[in-house]
């Protein structure tokens, strides 16, 4: 599968159709969806008669702009409308979506087409459920793309579509996307609109796209978020390094060494490299987790009542731990979360973004249970969440045959910014 801007000259030069572009992704779904894993409904049917519109659209000269014929994957818990939304799990029955989520009619509107529902871990909860089982890594199989917008990351990975939308609470879009080698884009707190996502946590909540190029991002992004983003050239970049973020276990060293590879790279090109400690951001994780479970366990209060046999049993025992949290806790939680924030934003008078692994090792075999301790798989991702600072991941080589992601954090509301250095980290260490 091309790049979106490849696939939108093809349409205009008539070296390809949306038809055909559609029907390819659905042959190569029934060949590697039992495989993968990363598809729960690749809504055949609707994607083609989307595909035939869209061709008649520009036949006539209605052109939509450059996400017209694209086809664009949706995590399987945000509402596409006459499609069934499963979660996941097995508490409830698919439902049809009576609507089409925010994010879903902007894509719409710009011209994309909507090509299948991917698979998630139960709810974004971080266990997939037995019954649905985990989506494999296009680049290994017999390992995880991640979780949880795994399906979505696999779906981009293996050239199935150019572009997916997934959630991220803790890096549930970076995490996956650094196992699978492409760019995954957690954007600021708010910035794309969650009507119509089904939530895990309303404080740490976001949606965002991933692709296999920063460019592709921006453009996904910008649509579903209702701005413009242009991915421009950014002036000379001060990075700051979070070492307190890089490998601790020395089986996972090789991750580090990757990360340094493309410092060296950086710093060569002139870019300006040091390191940068802070102190707050190592209780973030645990901040995170205080949050993240009472917050869930509200949300899920009736339906782990009505079905608690429906869940996975490890995702009904991380609500029942929220259900434990203290209101003292959680309240504890959210004004450490303002004072992280404000350390992590007073960070920026140093440096334009912060840099550090994505995952501090390569994906394993099975999805990691949630946990702040040790080489976590949040280690660098959680933060973000909890600051509502923007962040990326993109391919920083490759440690045994598997991709090493490298994350880029930006201030608060700097998503343009971090775009647009993004690309030129990306444009140099593609070289």
């Amino acid at each position: 599968m091309r790049g979106i801007a490849e696939i939108a000259a093809g349409y205009r030069d008539g070296s390809l159709t949306p038809t055909g572009v559609v029907e390819q992704a659905q042959d190569r779904i029934a060949v590697r969806n039992p495989v993968l894993n990363a598809f729960a409904d690749p809504m055949r049917d609707a994607a083609i008669a989307q595909a035939n519109e869209s061709e008649r659209m520009l036949a006539r000269g209605d052109d939509l702009g450059p996400l017209h014929g694209i086809p664009v994957a949706i995590k399987d818990l945000i509402e596409v409308a006459g499609a069934p939304t499963a979660y996941g799990t097995k508490v409830v029955p698919p439902r049809i979506a009576e609507r089409d989520a925010t994010l879903v009619a902007r894509l719409r509107a710009a011209g994309a087409i909507i090509l299948g529902k991917t698979q998630l871990l139960e709810y974004a909860y971080g266990i997939a459920h037995p019954d649905v089982g985990q989506t494999n890594n296009p680049l290994d199989p017999t390992r995880t793309a991640g979780g949880s917008s795994g399906g979505s990351a696999a779906a981009v990975a293996d050239g199935i579509v150019p572009a997916a939308i997934g959630t991220d609470t803790g890096g549930s879009i970076r995490i996956p996307a650094a196992y699978c080698g492409i760019v995954g884009v957690k954007p600021s707190f708010g910035l794309v609109p969650l009507d119509g996502v089904f939530p895990l946590s309303q404080s740490l909540d976001h949606a965002g796209p991933l692709t296999r190029s920063v460019t592709d991002a921006a453009l996904v992004l910008s649509c579903i978020a209702g701005v413009p983003l242009p991915s421009g050239v950014s002036a000379t970049i001060r990075i700051g390094v979070l070492r307190q973020h890089f490998p601790c276990d020395p089986a996972h060293a090789a991750v580090g060494d990757a990360i340094e590879a493309a410092l060296r790279k950086l710093a060569a090109s002139g870019f300006s490299v040091a390191d940068l400690t802070i102190p707050e951001l190592d209780a973030a994780n645990r901040c995170l987790i205080d949050i993240l479970l009472p917050e869930a366990a509200l949300i899920h209060a009736e339906l782990s009542r009505q079905n608690p046999g429906g869940y996975a049993a490890e995702t009904l025992a991380q609500i029942r731990a929220g259900e434990a949290v203290s209101a003292t806790c959680y309240l504890a939680a959210r004004q450490d979360q303002i004072r992280i924030r404000a350390a992590t934003e007073a960070a920026f008078d140093r440096c334009d973004l912060l840099l550090s692994p994505a995952v501090p090792f390569v994906a394993p075999h099975e999805d990691p249970r949630i946990d702040d301790h040790g080489d976590s798989e949040m280690t660098s991702s959680g933060f973000a969440n909890l600051t509502g600072q923007p962040a990326l991941v993109l391919p920083a080589g490759l440690v045994a045959g598997l991709p090493v992601g490298l994350q880029l954090t930006g201030r608060l509301g700097a998503d343009r910014q971090l775009l647009s250095q993004a690309l030129q980290i990306e444009t140099l260490l593609s070289k």
